[in-house]
């Protein structure tokens, strides 16, 4: 209910968004401030915290895999029309290190394709550090790490369904081969978890070398069988409040609702960029008007690579409302509302466009103007917290679930 209404009030229509099931489709690669994200689907271990879409990890089948992205990137860049630079780079799965032997090939057809300049990262499982896979990044360009380390604690561990390893080792080893960020995934909100536990976890991960800190809420899927279900919005909120008061106390500034950054810092984010490029099964891309979703199937995207297909399933056509909407949405989980953002990708005024949103905002406290525009008050995130909730369930899991069970969806609406 509360999403629909928002929906409603927000994009002034009563019209849902509609995906249509499509193979390939016009995409302006050559948008300013162009991401590129490289989706390695496969997994050791198939964590159940985990929505993101992977499959165990075989051998031969990611040999096939790997052959099927690079052709992905060249397809791509030929819808080019000149050499589309590049701002930033994300390897997510997955787990992307199993791909290790491949990433310098891989790179290097990216480099041929497209002009990088931006930062290059990958999430990496702290089973798979060791000093050969540091190095091999290094070398290959890699400058920024993230480690999903979950909590230190043994029994948080437990209650995911993981096994313990020695994450402290590993981040201390990251941190020594001097790559510029080392970002540390922790989870809050697991079955048992006590605040203190997160604060100990906020305090290792500092101690170990972070330079970065990504706290997520433990959300429940639809499609994933985990063994318990995640803290109470209470206790979750209480959590939150806890690890804002230590970032603090540790010297580290909010840079998103969830992510604090180390004073004089660089920081990472893989989900906020204005438009991006999704490789790899089900991943995601954006332009200035669309919205693409690659097929949730390792063996459909390797059928459709193999014929010389870009190997899209589902397509989202964007009025210019409703793609400023979704800036809006992720400006905000950056804590920040840029005018000259807003400007330079929709050619008009942030402030006459969401005239209304704005006043609104800052009568209702959640967002304070300053120099650049606007940025989200304590308050605003709070209540940031709690909605981005309430979309994960009302969208993103039931897009995933559909594409999860079928890999070719004809339509996907979503209220």
């Amino acid at each position: 209910m509360l999403t629909s209404f928002l929906r409603v009030f927000l994009t002034r229509s009563f019209r849902p968004f509609i995906f249509k099931g499509s193979s390939g489709g016009h995409l302006d690669i050559d948008a300013k401030n162009m991401g590129l994200y490289i989706h390695v689907p496969f997994c050791k271990d198939l964590c159940s915290f985990c929505p993101y879409y992977k499959v165990p990890y075989d051998r031969g089948l990611m040999k096939v895999y790997v052959g099927s992205l690079v052709k992905e990137v060249g397809l791509v860049a030929e819808r080019c029309q000149h050499k589309t630079e590049i701002s930033s780079i994300y390897f997510g799965g997955g787990s992307p290190a199993l791909a290790s032997g491949s990433l310098p090939d891989i790179m290097e057809k990216i480099r041929d394709c497209f002009c990088i300049d931006g930062n290059i990262g990958i999430e990496l499982h702290p089973r798979d550090i060791d000093r050969s896979l540091l190095n091999v990044l290094k070398e290959t360009g890699f400058d920024m790490l993230s480690i999903g380390v979950q909590s230190f604690q043994e029994k948080c561990l437990m209650s995911l369904g993981r096994y313990t390893f020695d994450s402290r080792k590993k981040i201390r080893m990251a941190a020594r081969t001097g790559f510029r960020v080392i970002d540390v995934d922790l989870i809050f909100g697991i079955p048992g978890q006590e605040p203190d536990d997160l604060i100990k976890d906020f305090h290792t991960a500092v101690g170990c070398g972070a330079t970065q800190i990504s706290a997520y809420p433990f959300i429940e899927f639809s499609y994933r069988g985990i063994r318990e279900r995640p803290a109470g919005s209470k206790m979750q909120e209480n959590m939150l409040e806890s690890l804002i008061q230590i970032s603090r106390e540790k010297g580290f500034m909010r840079a998103s609702v969830w992510t604090f950054v180390k004073k004089n810092s660089s920081q990472y984010s893989s989900v906020t960029r204005d438009n991006y490029i999704g490789l790899g099964p089900s991943a995601a891309s954006l332009d200035s008007h669309t919205f693409k979703i690659n097929t949730f199937s390792v063996g459909e995207y390797n059928a459709c690579l193999k014929h010389n297909r870009i190997p899209t399933a589902l397509t989202l056509k964007f009025d210019n409302r409703r793609r400023a909407l979704y800036w809006l949405f992720w400006s905000a989980y950056n804590l920040q509302l840029g005018r000259k953002s807003f400007r330079d990708l929709f050619d008009t005024e942030l402030d006459s466009f969401f005239r209304l949103e704005i006043f609104l905002g800052k009568k209702l406290g959640i967002i304070e103007e300053d120099g650049q525009g606007y940025h989200i008050t304590e308050r605003g995130a709070r209540l940031y917290h709690m909605m981005e909730q309430v979309y994960t369930h009302q969208y993103i899991d039931k897009t995933w679930r559909t594409s999860m069970e079928d890999p070719w969806p004809r339509k996907l609406i979503l209220y």
